[in-house]
């Protein structure tokens, strides 16, 4: 079983630590930035969107609690923002911790969050997901994301 639940102020500076090394990874593989620039970007990226921390009318992000073996467990992290003239919601950051992987959390939160946005009358769900994350566009696809268009760059 997963639930979804707001991130207190005290989990915000882990998912920080978090979040600044795992998208800095990501922008310097996908980029081909250095580690240090990839870094301030995703230090950039995270203030941008949430200059005051947690308090944000337009970001939210979510703790996944699961049960796992009988014990309730920090899975992973959600952070989307709804547009509520759009009736839709991206999803900036989806993480489930490796050890907590191969459960089906990542399906059950997909549904968890999809519950949570039906009863506020959002309809549709977007996200980005990098061309090299196989696993994450597997999980996506196998609970109904459709690829809308690609993202693509070009050194010169």
């Amino acid at each position: 079983m997963v639930f979804l639940r707001a991130m207190s102020e005290k989990e915000f500076p882990n998912y920080c630590q978090y979040f600044i090394e795992d998208y800095s990874q990501e922008i310097a593989k996908n980029y081909g930035h250095s580690l240090a620039h990839a870094t301030r970007l995703a230090e950039e990226d995270l203030q941008r969107c949430f200059p005051h921390g947690l308090e944000s009318n337009e970001h939210t992000l979510l703790c996944i609690d699961a049960d796992i073996d009988g014990t309730a467990t920090l899975a992973g992290y959600l952070w989307h923002s709804v547009n509520l003239k759009e009736r839709s919601t991206f999803i900036y950051d989806f993480y489930i911790f490796p050890k907590c992987r191969s459960h089906g959390i990542g399906k059950q939160a997909i549904a968890a969050l999809e519950h949570q946005l039906q009863a506020e009358s959002i309809s549709q769900i977007k996200l980005r997901v990098a061309y090299h994350n196989e696993r994450a566009l597997k999980l996506y696809k196998e609970v109904g994301f459709v690829i809308t268009g690609f993202n693509m760059a070009k050194e010169i």
